[in-house]
């Protein structure tokens, strides 16, 4: 009968992590390890939840921060700004790659 007592008491432990983590369960790393269910990323020394923020230039930001390129405003987490040719890009777009739809061309601020 040990054995399967066991095998229920594991059963009922992999039940409960997998309800906890289902919910999104609020679990703040105490430690520099991370905690399970949690998806977070590392920006230099610090951890992010990539759900509310991301790392721009060394440092952890909200996902609405936005910066001016020229006339033009963008968002940091999801575009860049070409400043040569004034122009924002999506952030996986190289700044020296061909104008597309989805390319929004400013004006320089004098």
């Amino acid at each position: 009968m040990a054995p399967r007592g066991c095998i229920v008491a594991v059963f009922a432990i992999f039940c409960i992590s997998r309800l906890l983590c289902s919910h999104g369960a609020p679990v703040a790393p105490m430690t520099p390890y991370l905690m399970l269910c949690q998806p977070h990323k590392r920006c230099g020394d610090k951890f992010y939840d990539p759900l509310q923020h991301c790392c721009y230039d060394d440092a952890v930001v909200p996902l609405a921060r936005t910066q001016t390129c020229g006339n033009c405003t963008f968002r940091v987490c999801f575009e860049q700004c070409c400043p040569w040719t004034f122009m924002v890009k999506l952030i996986n777009q190289n700044c020296d790659s061909a104008r597309t739809s989805d390319d929004r061309l400013c004006r320089s601020v004098s």
